[in-house]
């Protein structure tokens, strides 16, 4: 089944599948109304669980229909569960390699998450406490590394928040205040920046904060495509 979709539409489901829009299995049923419905089911639930699919999810690229049109945008909270799920992918990997690598392999994936979600909450827009409390997980793992964020943005923020204060006080251009603190220019002038910004009142926080979905299931394509509740 999975290979006629590649075939019918490899966009959607070749090699470097695009997210599929929500509610493409009634979509699929209507174009192509010889493809069994249960398989039709249990195909779109593989490959949605598959690591390339979740790689799509987790990159943020948006939905798409049957025609590669974008429907919408990708939630903050899918592209948050298929980076938690393709974590626990590379650790489960890990724990399955040779005792000798195994600590480095683990290691590095956790690394790996941690540049993803600091990516992610920069995408969003939202401060790291905000993204925090807003991305729910019951993986103890996934929390701490989350408070970890919590606790560089927050003494990230104290540090800018310092040297702005120092600035101000300093009448000097930001080419003269760059140079007394040993800085470039430009790394002087994204502190000033990042320390204005942090004075600026919060956006508001979404309405809605994310539960944590089935773990296999990022975005709960597979059940919003067979009809189910999500």
């Amino acid at each position: 089944m999975l290979e006629q979709l590649a075939t019918r539409h490899p966009k959607l489901f070749g090699a470097a599948p695009l997210p599929l829009k929500r509610g493409i299995f009634q979509n699929l049923r209507t174009a192509l109304p010889e493809l069994g419905e249960e398989d039709l089911k249990e195909a779109l639930a593989e490959h949605t669980r598959s690591t390339r699919y979740l790689q799509a999810v987790a990159a943020g690229q948006s939905r798409r229909d049957l025609d590669l049109q974008v429907v919408e945008p990708m939630a903050a909270e899918h592209v948050f569960h298929a980076l938690v799920e393709l974590f626990r992918r590379k650790q489960r990997k890990a724990a399955r390699s040779p005792e000798a690598e195994r600590a480095t392999l683990q290691d590095e994936a956790r690394q790996w998450l941690g540049r993803r979600l600091q990516q992610h909450i920069e995408t969003t827009g939202l401060s790291a406490a905000d993204y925090a409390g807003t991305m729910r997980t019951r993986d103890g793992e996934v929390q701490a590394l989350l408070q970890e964020l919590v606790a560089q943005a927050s003494a990230q923020s104290a540090r800018d928040e310092a040297m702005l204060r120092a600035f101000e006080a300093s009448g000097a251009s930001v080419a003269a205040f760059a140079e007394m603190y040993g800085l470039s220019v430009q790394e002087a002038g994204l502190i000033l920046a990042r320390a204005r910004l942090h004075q600026q009142p919060a956006p508001d926080e979404p309405s809605h904060p994310a539960d944590e979905a089935a773990p296999a299931v990022a975005g709960n394509d597979a059940a919003d495509d067979a009809g189910k509740t999500s």
